[in-house]
């Protein structure tokens, strides 16, 4: 075990921002980066990995992890449950390694009460328009959803002031360089 204790990094952005391809790419870039695996009730897309992607649980199971106190927070979004699981992020920073926490606006405003020391960068889509194209051409979120979804994303961007840092996804590459300069600047 390491000395040095490793960093909470925050990323949050709207549904549709591309946080997912901008993470690859950035895990990519920087193998040495942890991931925090979330659970979540919703059912996976197409290529999605259980244990990679998301932990998929059913509700009765994320209700049980939930009561056993398994997780750092817990939030419903556009009407399925999501958590962060406590012991990784834990077991990781206290080995020195920095983990990336992939989570909505609500989620990551109640880890960053629970860890104020938590680097936070908010991903941001270029326009409202692409935020919008990519939600529908992602082909996976059905129209009533696709709204929520749409409503939900134009209210997270107010957030955008809450964290310590701001990255537009005009180019995941590109983008996922900027957060590596501020990850190394921090």
């Amino acid at each position: 075990m390491s000395d040095a204790r490793g960093r909470l990094i925050i990323i949050s952005a709207p549904s549709g921002a591309g946080k997912g391809t901008v993470i690859r790419e950035l895990r990519r870039l920087r193998p040495e980066l942890r991931y925090s695996v979330s659970a979540t009730t919703r059912a996976p897309r197409p290529g999605e990995e259980h244990g990679v992607d998301y932990i998929f649980v059913t509700p009765e199971e994320f209700e049980a992890m939930e009561a056993r106190g398994e997780f750092l927070e817990s939030e419903t979004y556009v009407g399925r449950r999501y958590g962060t699981p406590r012991s990784p992020i834990e077991r990781n920073i206290g080995d020195g390694a920095d983990t990336i926490l992939e989570i909505e606006v609500k989620g990551a405003r109640k880890v960053r009460a629970k860890k104020p020391d938590a680097l936070s960068i908010f991903l941001a889509p270029p326009s409202e328009q692409e935020l919008r194209r990519r939600l529908r051409d992602r082909g996976t979120t059905p129209g009533e959803e696709f709204e929520r979804r749409l409503d939900t994303a134009k209210k997270e961007m107010e957030a955008i002031g809450e964290y310590e840092y701001a990255v537009i996804n005009d180019d995941p590459e590109r983008a996922a360089q900027e957060i590596i300069s501020i990850i190394d600047r921090s």
